[in-house]
C-alpha cells in the first residue's frame, strides 16, 4: 500500500540552493528569513521541513549559518502542524545529549519532530575544530554504534552500554514522547555503510536527487535487506523548476545553470575540503545540474503537468515524501502550491493564489 504524498522544503540555513549569486535570491540566511519561509510554508499546506545542519557555511565561509537545533527548538514553537526535521551529524553530540535535545524538541512540538542523520563531508568543519574525523566507514561504525544508544533513549528505556566509543550506565530519559514511542528518525547517504544503517535503525532513508531508474533501484535494494518492525519509508530530494511551459522551466534552468558557473572558485574550495570517498559527491559529478543533494537531476523541470505528473511517477515507485528547493525560494513555494498542489490532488493554498495573482 503506498503512503500518502508528503511535500516538505528545505529551509535555507545557509543561502540560496542553486546560485549564490542571483539577483532575484539575495543570500539570506538570517533568523528572521529562515522562520518566515517555514511559516509561510506551513501555511501554504506543506508538510515538513528540512533544517540542514553545519556549523559553519559548507559553501561561502564568510556568510551566515543557522544553526540547526536551537532553530528547530524556536520552530517548533512556533508552528502547529508541519513536520520539523534537524539533521544531525553523530561527532557532534553524544548520544545522551542529543537524544534528550531531540525529546525536548519532541514536546514542544506535540510529536512533530524528527532527525536526519548524516555523515559529515566537510573535514574543514571538524579538522578547524579538534573534532576527529574518522575516514568514511570508521564514521558510519561510530553512527550505529551513536545511534543504537540514541533510539532506545529516545523510547524512554533504560540504557547500559559499553563499546568501542560510549560507555553508558543505567540511562534514562524523560519525559518521553506525548504522543508516540519516539521522534521519526530519517537517515541520508547513498554508500553501502549508509544503506544498512538505514535498513537497520531508520523509519525514513533519504534519498539525494537522482533519475526515476537509479531511485527504483534503490528502493528495491532497501526493501529487500532484512528489517525489523515496520517497512523502510522512503524521501527524495529535490530541486525544482516549473512553469506554465515546458519552454519557459528550461529557459529559467538555463539561467540558473549560467549563475551557477559563476560559483566555480567557491565550489572548487568547498571541493578541497571534501572527503573524496563520500559517494554522493561523485554522483554530483555525473551531470550537470543545479541544486544541491542530486538537486534538477531528479528531472523536476517542466511544466506545471509535467513536474505533476514525475512527483506521481516518483510516489509510485515508494517515495511518500518530497523535500523540495526552489529559487527565488519563497515566490517559487507559493507558485507551487498554487500550480502544483492541485495537480497532486491536494488543495491549493488560498494565500498562494492571491500572491501569485498579485504578482502577475
Amino acid at each position: 500500500m503506498t503512503s500518502p504524498l508528503r511535500i516538505g522544503v528545505w529551509a535555507p540555513v545557509h543561502g540560496p540552493r542553486a546560485a549564490w549569486q542571483d539577483p532575484a535570491e539575495p543570500f539570506d540566511a538570517s533568523w528572521p528569513h529562515n522562520r518566515d519561509t517555514v511559516l509561510e510554508a506551513e501555511a501554504l499546506g506543506y508538510d515538513a521541513t528540512l533544517v540542514a545542519q553545519h556549523t559553519v557555511n559548507p559553501h561561502l565561509a564568510d556568510k551566515d549559518q543557522i544553526e540547526a537545533w536551537t532553530a528547530s527548538a524556536a520552530l517548533a514553537a512556533l508552528t502547529s502542524r508541519i513536520e520539523i526535521l534537524a539533521a544531525i551529524k553523530p561527532y557532534l553530540y553524544h548520544p545522551v545529549v542529543l537524544a534528550k535535545m531531540a525529546l525536548q524538541i519532541e514536546n514542544i512540538s506535540g510529536g512533530r519532530f524528527g532527525f536526519n542523520l548524516v555523515n559529515a563531508w566537510n573535514r574543514a568543519e571538524f579538522e578547524k575544530a579538534g573534532i576527529p574525523f574518522g575516514a568514511h566507514d570508521a564514521r558510519y561504525a561510530y553512527g550505529r554504534e551513536w545511534i543504537s544508544l540514541v533510539e532506545p533513549l529516545l523510547r524512554g528505556e533504560s540504557v547500559t552500554h559499553k563499546g568501542a566509543h560510549f560507555d553508558v550506565t543505567d540511562y534514562r530519559l524523560t519525559p518521553k514522547s506525548p504522543v508516540r514511542a519516539r521522534p521519526r528518525i530519517y537517515l541520508g547517504g547513498e554508500s553501502e555503510p549508509a544503506r544498512a544503517l538505514a535498513a537497520d535503525h531508520a523509519d525514513v532513508y533519504f534519498i539525494n536527487g537522482q533519475p526515476l531508474a537509479d531511485v527504483k533501484a534503490i528502493i528495491a535494494d532497501l526493501a529487500r535487506r532484512p528489517r525489523a518492525g515496520t517497512p523502510l519509508a522512503f524521501g527524495l530530494a529535490a530541486f525544482v523548476i516549473a512553469r506554465e511551459t515546458e519552454r519557459e522551466a528550461e529557459e529559467e534552468y538555463r539561467r540558473l545553470l549560467a549563475l551557477a558557473a559563476k560559483d566555480a572558485p567557491a565550489k572548487q574550495e568547498q571541493a578541497a575540503r571534501t572527503d573524496p570517498n563520500v559517494v554522493m559527491i561523485r554522483s554530483f559529478a555525473k551531470s550537470p545540474r543545479v541544486g544541491t543533494n542530486g538537486g534538477t537531476a531528479a528531472g523536476l523541470v517542466g511544466s506545471y503537468d509535467q513536474v505533476a505528473e514525475r512527483i506521481h511517477a516518483f510516489h509510485a515507485a515508494g517515495i511518500e515524501l518530497f523535500m523540495l528547493q526552489f529559487q527565488p525560494l519563497r515566490a517559487e513555494l507559493r507558485r507551487f502550491a498554487a500550480e502544483v498542489f492541485p495537480r497532486l490532488g491536494r488543495p491549493a493554498s488560498a494565500a498562494a493564489g492571491r500572491t501569485i495573482a498579485a504578482a502577475s
